[in-house]
C-alpha cells in the first residue's frame, strides 16, 4: 500500500539524518517480536524516561528538550510511531468545544505548520480546512457555540449555508443539511512522519532514543519513582511519563504501587480507496458528518472516510495487547452503516475502488477527555495518553502542557478537566471500562446538548438514602462516581417525557426547580450532599494547626466549635482547592471539599504535610451522609428534634456543633448551607442516616419541607454570587480576583507572596456576575457556561456558570471580565471602575443579549421584587 511506502521512505529519510542511530537491516526491523541484538547499550540512568514512541511520547521529548532538559531516553518497545499514531487519520481539527482541547488543538496545528522546516522530515501537512455539517437545528446550535469560542481566539471559522459547501466540496449531497461551521485553518498531516519529525527534533537536542525496548514495570520507593525495568536492564531515573497510548492501563498496574490510567481500546474503523476517476484535490476541505457518525478526507486522490458507530468493539479487556498493532481483522459487516452514511453524503462514490478496510485500536477514557499529570501517589510519575481518537489533534499541545508542568511544577493552562487525578481507583474497573467506552465511542458524534450524563458505570457509589430518594421521584446525576440528585419530579409528572427534554432551550424541568427553589426560601428543603470530600485532619500536638495554617490561607485558629472557609492555594496564589474547616477540638479538624477534589486534595496535602506520625489525617467521606436542610424553616425543624434552641444567638453562622437528633448521636450540624440562604448541614454518621432523614421528614410536614437536588443548589448559589472551585475557581484564580481578600490573613501561608503582589499591583482579571436583560427565558437560546462576554463591543473573558434566577426572574452568569490593551493586546489591571463603566453583553452561539455587571450580589434587588409579605425573609438572610 501507498501508505506503507510513505512509512518506510519517512523511515529511511530519518535514519540518514542519523548517522548515530542504531543501524537494522530491513528483515530485522520486520513486526517479529524477538528481541534483537542492540548495539548501543541503555544508560544506567537518567532524569527522565519517556515510555512510548508514538505522537505523545515524541511530543513530551520535544518540548522537554525545548525546555532544556537534556537527560531523556524515549524507549520504544516496537518502532516509533508503529502504534495508534501510524495508522491515524492525520485529522488535525481545532473544532473542539471545551476550551482546554482547543487551545492544544490551535498550539499543535501551529507547531506541526513549522515542523517540517525545523527538522527536514516531511510531515505532509497540508491546510485544508474542515466543514461540520449540521443535519438538524440542535447540530447548528452545537457548532455556533464552538464557533464563538473559536472567533474569540483568533480563529478563523464561520457558520455557513448548505449551498456554500457545495462551492467548497462539490461531491457533498447537501439535501438534507441546515447549515454547517467552516474552518479553514484545520490540517491534514501524516501523523507517522510528524511523530518520527517530533523525535528527529528531539534526538538533535540529545533526547537518546532506543526501540525494541521494553518496560516491564516502574519502581517506586517512599512515594517516589526511582526507576525503570526494562528486557534490557534498569535504568535509575527521577521522572518516568507513561505515553504508551493503549498499554498505559497495565504498564500504570504492573508496578508494586499501582498507578490507575482508567482508559480502554476500541477498535476503530476507517475505509481506503483507489484515486478516483478524476483524483480529488489535495486542498479539498476535510467533511465532518457527527450526525451521520462519519469523517471523510481525501487520500492520495482518492478517500479516507472512518467513523464512530453505535455499537463499539471494545478490545483488549483481558489484557493480552500484541506489542505492535498489526492490522486487526476487516469486518465490513460492522463497517457496514458507516459506508452507507459515506454513499449517501456522498452519491457519485458509487462505482468506488476499495483499496481496504483498516482497523486499528483507539484508546478512550471514562469522560472523552484525555489524561494527564503525576500519579496521586507516586510523585515524579506522569502520565499523557487516553487521547479519544484525537491524538494527533492534540498530541502538540498536551505534549508542551505536560512538559511545562514536569519542568515548573505547573502547566500554563488551567488542566483540571484533564488531570488523572479527576478519577479515583473505582473508575479502574475492567468491567467498568468496557462498558463506559462502549458508551464513550458513540458519543464521540452524539449531539451533547447541557447537562447530559453517562448512562453506563451508574449507581457506583451511592447515599444510604439512594433508593429512599429514587422512590420519591429522585432523577439521579453523577460526579466522581456518586450520584447526586438533580431534582425531584412530582407525582402525576410525566416522566419519560422529563428524561428526553435534551435542549438547549428552556428545559422541561423549569418549574419544578423553580418550586424547589421557592421551599428553600420560604419554608425548608432536604439536599442529600453525602457526595462532599471529607477528610479528618488530627494531631497529638500543635502539629495539625501549624501545618494548616501554612496550607490554608484563611486563619483556622479559630475557636473550637468555629468553620473558616478558606482557599488551599498554591504558589502562585491560585485555588487548589475551596474548602470549610471546622475545628472540632484543639487539635483536629474537619474539613468539607467539593466531591472532585478526593484524589486531588488528598494527594495535595499528602505532599506538604510534614512526615510525622504524630499527625493524621483521613478520609471520612464515606463515613458520613451530608444533609443539607435550607430555609427559613430549617431552624424550627432542628430545634424540635434535637431539644436544643437553635437560633442566631445559641447557634450563631460558621458554627460546628454535636448534637442528638431524635434517637441518634454524634451528629455534627454545621450553621452553613453553601448557599447564602440560612440552614444548617448535618453530617450524620452512616448507620443513622436513614433515621435521621425520616426523622426531619416527619417532622418537618408541619413546615411545608421538601425534597430538592443540585439545580435548586445551583440557582441559589449563583444568584447569591457564590462561586464554586471546579467551576467558576481553579488554579489560575486568587483570592483577590474574585472579591474575597477577606478570607486571607496576615501570617505567613502558602502563595502569599503573590497575593501580597496583587494587593500592590492590581489584578489582571475580575469575577463579575451577569444579569442578562433583553433575554427571553422561554424562546431564546439558554446560557450555560463558556459563553464569551464583550465589553462596549471588545472581546473581554467567559462566563464560567449561569443560571436562571427565580428570585430576579432573570438570568444570572458569573464569568472573569479581563482588560485588554486595544492596540497590543496586553493584560492590563482591572480597576472597579473599569468593571462599571463598560456596556456589556453576553455571546450565546453568535446572538449577543445585554447584560448588567455587578461586582456584589443585587440584594437591593431582591426587596424590590419580593413581595411584602417576603421581606422579613431577606433581612434574616443576611445575618
Amino acid at each position: 500500500a501507498a501508505g506503507m511506502f510513505l512509512r518506510l521512505l519517512s523511515d529511511i529519510q530519518w535514519r540518514a539524518a542519523h548517522p548515530k542511530w542504531r543501524t537494522m537491516s530491513s528483515s530485522q526491523r520486520s513486526t517479529s517480536t524477538t528481541a534483537e541484538p542492540h548495539p548501543v547499550s541503555l544508560p544506567a540512568q537518567a532524569q527522565v524516561v519517556i515510555c512510548g514512541g508514538g505522537i505523545t511520547g515524541t511530543s513530551v521529548a520535544y518540548h522537554l528538550s525545548k525546555m532544556g532538559w537534556k537527560d531523556i531516553v524515549l524507549l520504544e518497545q516496537g518502532r516509533l510511531a508503529a502504534g495508534t499514531t501510524r495508522f491515524c487519520a492525520g485529522i488535525v481539527s481545532t473544532a473542539r468545544p471545551v476550551s482546554i482541547e482547543l487551545k492544544m488543538a490551535h498550539y499543535s496545528n501551529k507547531l506541526y505548520q513549522q515542523l517540517e522546516q525545523e527538522t527536514g522530515v516531511q510531515t505532509g501537512y497540508m491546510k485544508t480546512g474542515s466543514i461540520s455539517l449540521a443535519q438538524t437545528q440542535d447540530r447548528l446550535i452545537s457548532l455556533k457555540r464552538i464557533a464563538s469560542s473559536l472567533n474569540v481566539m483568533g480563529i478563523p471559522c464561520e457558520i455557513i449555508s448548505p449551498k456554500k459547501v457545495l462551492q467548497l466540496h462539490p461531491l457533498i449531497n447537501i439535501h438534507d443539511l441546515v447549515g454547517a461551521m467552516y474552518v479553514p485553518e484545520d490540517a491534514l498531516v501524516s501523523s507517522a512522519n510528524v511523530s518520527l519529525a517530533l523525535a528527529t527534533a528531539a534526538s538533535r537536542n540529545g533526547v537518546q532514543i532506543h526501540e525494541r525496548t521494553s518496560v516491564s514495570h516502574v519502581t517506586v520507593q517512599k512515594g517516589r519513582v526511582t526507576g525503570v525495568e526494562t528486557d534490557r536492564g534498569r535504568i535509575q531515573c527521577e521522572y518516568f511519563v507513561n505515553c504508551a497510548g493503549q498499554w498505559a492501563y497495565e504498564l500504570g498496574h504492573s508496578g508494586e504501587e499501582p498507578v490507575h490510567i482508567p482508559l480502554h481500546a476500541c477498535e476503530h474503523f476507517y475505509l481506503l480507496t483507489h484515486p478516483l476517476k478524476e483524483p480529488l484535490s489535495s486542498s479539498l476541505p476535510t467533511i465532518v458528518d457527527p450526525d451521520g457518525r462519519i469523517y471523510i478526507r481525501n487520500w492520495q486522490g482518492g478517500i479516507l472516510s472512518g467513523g464512530f458507530e453505535k455499537n463499539p468493539k471494545p478490545l483488549f479487556t483481558e489484557g493480552r495487547n500484541q506489542l505492535e498493532i498489526q492490522n486487526l481483522q476487516e469486518d465490513w459487516d460492522h463497517f457496514g452503516p458507516l459506508l452507507s452514511a459515506l454513499l449517501r453524503r456522498m452519491p457519485g462514490l458509487e462505482a468506488l475502488q476499495i483499496m481496504q478496510l483498516v482497523n486499528c485500536p483507539e484508546s478512550f477514557t471514562p469522560d472523552m477527555r484525555c489524561i494527564m499529570g503525576e500519579s496521586p501517589t507516586a510523585r515524579g510519575y506522569f502520565v499523557l495518553a487516553g487521547m479519544n481518537s484525537a491524538g494527533i489533534s492534540y498530541g502538540g499541545g498536551a505534549g508542551k502542557y505536560l512538559a511545562e508542568w514536569m519542568v515548573n511544577g505547573y502547566p500554563s493552562e488551567n488542566v483540571w478537566s484533564l488531570d488523572l487525578k479527576r478519577f479515583g481507583t473505582l473508575q479502574s474497573s475492567r468491567t467498568f471500562l468496557r462498558h463506559r467506552v462502549m458508551e464513550v465511542m458513540p458519543l464521540m458524534c452524539d449531539l451533547k446538548v447541557p447537562r447530559w450524563d453517562f448512562q453506563t458505570g451508574r449507581q457506583l457509589r451511592t447515599s444510604p438514602l439512594y433508593d429512599r430518594l429514587d422512590a420519591q421521584g429522585a432523577r439521579w446525576m453523577e460526579k466522581h462516581g456518586f450520584e447526586r440528585v438533580k431534582y425531584f419530579v412530582p407525582p402525576g409528572k410525566d416522566l419519560l417525557d422529563l428524561d428526553h427534554s435534551k435542549t438547549f432551550y428552556k428545559p422541561d424541568w423549569f418549574d419544578i426547580v423553580g418550586s424547589e427553589v421557592k421551599c428553600c426560601k420560604e419554608a425548608v428543603c432536604v439536599i442529600d450532599m453525602s457526595s462532599f470530600t471529607k477528610f479528618e485532619i488530627s494531631s497529638t500536638g500543635d502539629q495539625a494547626l501549624e501545618s494548616l495554617q501554612y496550607l490554608f490561607s484563611n486563619d483556622l485558629d479559630v475557636p473550637v466549635g468555629h468553620v473558616v472557609h478558606t482557599g488551599m492555594l498554591n504558589e502562585k496564589g491560585g485555588y487548589e482547592n475551596d474548602c470549610s474547616i471546622a475545628r472540632l477540638s484543639k487539635r483536629s479538624f474537619f474539613m468539607i471539599s467539593p466531591t472532585d477534589q478526593q484524589v486531588h486534595c488528598w494527594a495535595w496535602l499528602k505532599n506538604r504535610l510534614p512526615d510525622d506520625s504524630n499527625l493524621v489525617m483521613e478520609d471520612v467521606t464515606w463515613k458520613y451522609t451530608a444533609l443539607n436542610l435550607i430555609g427559613p424553616r430549617a431552624v424550627d425543624v432542628l430545634s424540635e428534634l434535637s431539644y436544643a434552641p437553635m437560633t442566631a444567638e445559641h447557634f450563631p453562622s460558621l458554627f460546628c456543633k454535636e448534637m442528638s437528633v431524635g434517637y441518634a448521636n454524634g451528629i455534627r450540624v454545621m450553621s452553613i448551607t453553601h448557599t447564602g440562604e440560612p440552614g444548617f448541614v448535618l453530617y450524620i454518621p452512616i448507620e443513622y442516616a436513614l433515621h435521621v432523614y425520616n426523622e426531619v421528614m416527619n417532622m418537618g410536614q408541619k413546615y411545608g419541607i421538601r425534597n430538592a437536588g443540585y439545580y435548586a443548589l445551583r440557582s441559589l448559589r449563583i444568584e447569591k454570587f457564590f462561586a464554586f472551585w471546579g467551576q467558576d475557581l481553579d488554579a489560575f484564580t486568587t483570592p483577590m480576583e474574585c472579591g474575597r481578600e477577606f478570607q486571607v490573613k496576615l501570617e505567613k501561608f502558602l502563595g502569599q507572596e503573590a497575593l501580597l503582589e496583587q494587593k500592590q499591583n492590581g489584578v489582571y482579571k475580575r469575577f463579575t456576575m451577569f444579569i442578562l436583560e433583553d433575554h427571553d427565558t422561554d424562546m431564546d437560546l439558554w446560557p450555560w457556561w463558556g459563553e464569551p462576554i464583550f465589553r462596549n463591543g471588545r472581546y473581554v473573558g467567559k462566563t464560567t456558570s449561569s443560571a436562571y434566577s427565580y428570585t430576579l426572574e432573570r438570568h444570572v452568569c458569573l464569568g472573569f471580565v479581563h482588560h485588554f490593551d486595544e492596540k497590543t493586546g496586553e493584560e492590563l489591571v482591572v480597576t472597579t471602575d473599569f468593571i462599571n463603566q463598560g456596556e456589556y453583553e453576553i455571546d450565546i452561539a453568535g446572538q449577543r443579549f445585554q447584560a448588567k455587571a455587578k461586582l456584589y450580589p443585587f440584594s437591593s434587588l431582591f426587596t424590590q421584587r419580593r413581595r411584602k409579605d417576603e421581606v422579613e425573609l431577606s433581612g434574616y438572610q443576611r445575618e
